[in-house]
């Protein structure tokens, strides 16, 4: 499974950064942000679309079709479309995902923004997200994108991950280390 989460890594960045280049090269890094997110937020509402996406079944041309029939009803075209069309005629929408992305890294990164992904074990509120968003401002001396998620699992705390960078300040690994530390002992 490793293997195949670095062969992902591994192509999206790569096609996440020819499409970066094409895309600062004619002005159009913004409009491309846009549509890549409106194709990403069809794939969060319809776990077909996910699973069409990540299915190694169908052809490449089935789907080229599939892919371009969504996108011309969906009114995603320009470098976008194209980009999304050119991963399923190469047999890589499998890693779309995570090619959209490195695209939003890359353009976060271009306006002199750091996106930081903030999971915790409840939704967050208003305030809580300012304060991290301005103490994580502070720290690095760059404007700060969150990127929210809730796991129930983590019980408490947060775990934030910033670039290569992670703080885990969570109940589940708090426990789990008393956990190791009593097997130790015991």
């Amino acid at each position: 499974m490793a293997e195949h989460d670095s062969l992902v890594s591994g192509v999206a960045q790569r096609y996440a950064t020819a499409l970066f280049e094409l895309a600062r090269d004619e002005g159009a890094i913004e409009a491309t942000e846009a549509d890549l997110g409106r194709f990403e937020a069809l794939m969060a509402e319809s776990e077909d679309l996910r699973r069409f996406v990540a299915s190694p079944v169908f052809s490449s041309e089935e789907q080229l079709a599939g892919i371009a029939a969504i996108l011309e009803k969906a009114e995603i075209g320009g470098l976008a479309g194209n980009f999304v069309k050119l991963a399923a005629r190469n047999r890589r929408l499998f890693a779309v995902p995570g090619m959209i992305q490195a695209f939003h890294a890359f353009a976060a990164a271009a306006r002199g923004e750091t996106v930081a992904e903030i999971t915790s074990a409840e939704p967050l509120n208003t305030t809580h997200i300012e304060a991290l968003k301005s103490a994580l401002s502070e720290a690095t001396g760059r404007k700060i994108t969150l990127k929210t998620s809730v796991d129930p699992a983590l019980i408490g705390g947060l775990v934030v991950k910033l670039g290569s960078r992670m703080i885990d300040t969570s109940l589940r690994t708090r426990l789990n280390s008393l956990k190791l530390a009593m097997k130790e002992v015991g």
